[in-house]
């Protein structure tokens, strides 16, 4: 027999955080691993020429990015932006249909 919970729409909002923060911590160890590992490469083969921060920089944005998104510390665009445009566009929506 099925928990009744599974069927709540917060257990499946629930799950889908969850997957979204797994994600992120996915996202985060493939970038310390490859940078760590290009660093390496960097200090071995060009010691006097250091440019292994170019990717650390572009992919730290990108995972910094994603961590506010999964965390919900982004104040545009964030959850409740999303809500907010979904009403005003089905209120757009229904405004048309009585015209």
């Amino acid at each position: 027999m099925e928990n009744t919970y599974q069927n709540d729409e917060r257990y499946f909002r629930a799950k889908k955080q969850i997957e979204e923060i797994k994600g992120f911590y996915g996202n985060l160890v493939s970038y310390i691993v490859f940078n760590s590992i290009l660093l390496v490469i960097n200090l071995v083969t060009s010691p006097d020429h250091l440019w292994f921060y170019w990717p650390l920089f572009g992919w730290g944005i990108g995972v910094v990015i994603h961590g506010l998104r999964v965390f919900n510390y982004m104040p545009f665009l964030g959850k409740d932006w999303e809500e907010q445009k979904i009403k005003q566009i089905m209120d757009q929506e229904n405004k048309k249909n009585w015209e």
